[in-house]
């Protein structure tokens, strides 16, 4: 996994003024994913439901950075900057951060992998992982 300073090194990371208004943007478009993700399930998508449940996770995590003034250009760089900022600070658990890594790979797998379907295991754990992750982030920023 890629360093942080060479996330930032290879501008993979910025940083800009820290906004509290904008990051509420993000945790809106990861509530209105969540939403997508749950009907997507419902539908018997599961393959749609796995990419919108880790959308989720995603534009949330954005609404972290955006508080701290750090604008992402990868969604590894993303994650190291959690783990490294806040998972080793004691602010967000490890193991949330490592589920979120591992829906990032599903979700990397379901798009470009060879299998040809999510299953609805699968998919039903991304969208309860991200039901409460988005939940987590919305308590952090309040």
């Amino acid at each position: 996994m890629m360093r942080l300073n060479e996330c930032f090194r290879k501008r993979l990371l910025r940083r800009e003024r820290p906004d509290l208004a904008k990051s509420k943007r993000p945790i809106e478009v990861a509530g209105a994913k969540l939403n997508e993700a749950e009907r997507a399930f419902n539908h018997g998508l599961l393959d749609a439901t796995v990419v919108l449940a880790y959308t989720t996770m995603f534009h949330a995590a954005r609404a972290i950075l955006f508080k701290d003034g750090i604008i992402e250009k990868s969604h590894v760089c993303l994650i190291e900057y959690l783990r490294e900022k806040y998972v080793n600070t004691g602010r967000l658990s490890g193991s949330l951060i490592n589920t979120l890594n591992s829906i990032r790979i599903d979700r990397h797998e379901t798009l470009y992998g060879l299998e040809t379907e999510s299953s609805e295991k699968d998919a039903r754990y991304c969208l309860n992982k991200a039901r409460g992750f988005l939940l987590t982030v919305k308590n952090m920023l309040e």
